[in-house]
């Protein structure tokens, strides 16, 4: 076995050989290397870890990233990379790293935190492009990879051009260097800039075990007011509970945490830290769309008339909400680089998902942070003369499904969305809108059908005035599902 000092001299010689060997252009496709073409998603880069995604590959990501950046920037570039706590993540983000390199890059390692320190890593350093590896909420044997690139999300066709590049190995050779700095102080200071929390407000938080672990506290540190946390300590295993807080039994301690110190909010963050979850003093969960109204109505008092973007899976709620306050309601696909690339081409300061990615342009960044949409929901709750439990019992009465999400093969979901499209298609007395799925619109409400991109589901959502309209309608969403041969889980009808 060698020693470390033998490896370290090894390394080092090895990186000062590839420093004078300057950026070539040339391309191979002798050195060609194919992705399994599942991880290759819509807007980010997802397979599970020894099966369909390993180093290699990301070696090979790395080299296809580092042409691709090239060719936008007429050379040598500057690359950003960060990962998350999962168990596999320092290995995957060595690997990447080398591929970078070795395309001539220089790279910035920023090193672990949540996915948005990585974003504004990125736009503060004024790097050309930005790389994060996280596996996000999915499961800890999954891994994966957010990007942007020239300021804007890498997406869509970007991600299918990525394949085959790597597929072609249509690389470039060059020997770039490399820089260690580590940005989580940086990134806390930024959340925090400005940010004053009511000094008697009492707030959980539960990062589970994900990459803000390390933010929170250092964030709750910083500020005033009265501060719980558990789960902060970052573990790639998640063992207390899925890092996802859409699902409301993840969210069981933070509840029982808020109802033991008598908190005033209770506030979850996903594996990345891109996501957020909350809960008010009652322990009841305030979903995304429900959150957007009280951030639309502090956005639209300063910049009356915006656009405010919602993806398909909102309440009806919420659009008509921002209609009442003066703004804009847009209703537009679900996904992050989707949903960042409309506010960017529609100017909105404000933009939310169902599923707690929440993106502010209006005084940030524009890109989805959990951490950063905390403090300016605690910024509006400690201004208010009400709770946020009464805030919440404000909001117009409607009944609605949570997410309801449900197997199905990768392939044949989207197979089963252009079915559902067609048979609609020839009915009167709706209203379909199929930008992302179908949300189908009557005079009993709505529902919904769309297939996930990045896990292999589908997933459904309805709404309606009373219990009664809602049961017709997920009978409805239940028999659609039937006639394209798929059986719902027990909806409940």
């Amino acid at each position: 076995m060698r020693s470390k000092f033998v490896v370290a001299v090894h390394m080092m010689l090895s990186l000062m050989k590839r420093m004078q060997t300057p950026m070539n252009k040339t391309t191979s496709t002798s050195s060609g290397h194919t992705l399994n073409s599942t991880i290759l998603r819509e807007y980010d880069i997802r397979g599970i870890v020894g099966d369909t995604v390993n180093a290699d590959d990301y070696r090979a990501i790395g080299r296809a990233m580092g042409a691709i950046v090239a060719d936008r920037v007429g050379g040598r570039g500057t690359v950003t990379v960060g990962y998350d706590g999962r168990l596999s993540s320092p290995e995957l983000e060595a690997a990447l790293v080398d591929g970078l390199l070795s395309s001539g890059h220089d790279v910035v390692r920023v090193g672990l935190g949540p996915t948005p320190m990585l974003y504004l890593a990125t736009d503060m350093l004024e790097a050309d492009a930005g790389l994060m590896v996280t596996g996000s909420h999915n499961p800890p044997n999954y891994n994966g990879l957010k990007s942007v690139v020239g300021g804007k999300p890498f997406y869509g066709e970007d991600i299918q051009k990525l394949g085959e590049v790597c597929r072609a190995g249509k690389f470039v050779n060059g020997a770039g260097k490399v820089t260690d700095k580590p940005f989580l102080e940086n990134y806390v200071e930024r959340i925090a800039q400005n940010f004053v929390c009511d000094p008697d407000l009492r707030v959980a938080w539960d990062p589970g075990n994900g990459a803000a672990g390390d933010a929170t506290r250092l964030l709750t540190e910083r500020i005033s007011g009265h501060h719980v946390l558990i789960n902060e300590e970052i573990d790639g295993t998640f063992p207390a509970h899925h890092p996802d807080p859409t699902v409301e039994e993840n969210l069981v301690q933070l509840k029982e945490l808020v109802a033991a110190n008598d908190c005033d909010l209770g506030i979850a963050f996903d594996g990345d830290g891109d996501r957020i979850g909350v809960i008010d003093g009652r322990g009841r969960v305030l979903w995304g769309d429900q959150l957007m109204v009280f951030w639309a109505r502090d956005v639209l008092q300063t910049t009356p008339g915006a656009t405010i973007i919602a993806d398909v899976k909102a309440s009806q709620t919420l659009f008509d909400e921002i209609d009442r306050m003066g703004g804009n309601p847009m209703m537009w696909c679900t996904g992050h680089s989707l949903i960042k690339s409309k506010m960017s081409e529609t100017g909105a300061p404000l933009a939310g998902e169902m599923s707690g990615h929440i993106f502010f342009a209006d005084q940030y960044y524009g890109f989805d942070d959990a951490l950063y949409a905390a403090t300016r929901l605690l910024t509006i709750v400690g201004n208010a003369d009400k709770s946020l439990a009464e805030m919440r019992d404000d909001l117009p009465s409607v009944v609605n499904t949570p997410e309801l999400r449900f197997e199905c093969d990768d392939i044949r979901k989207f197979e089963v969305i252009k079915e559902v499209k067609e048979r609609l298609a020839d009915l009167d007395g709706i209203t379909v809108h199929d930008m992302d799925g179908v949300r189908v619109q009557s005079d009993d409400g709505w529902w919904l059908l769309r297939a996930s991109n990045t896990q292999a589901v589908l997933v459904a959502r309805c709404e309606a005035q009373d219990t009664a309209k809602l049961t017709g309608l997920m009978e409805t969403l239940c028999s659609q599902l039937r006639l394209s041969g798929v059986e719902p889980p027990d909806f409940g009808v």
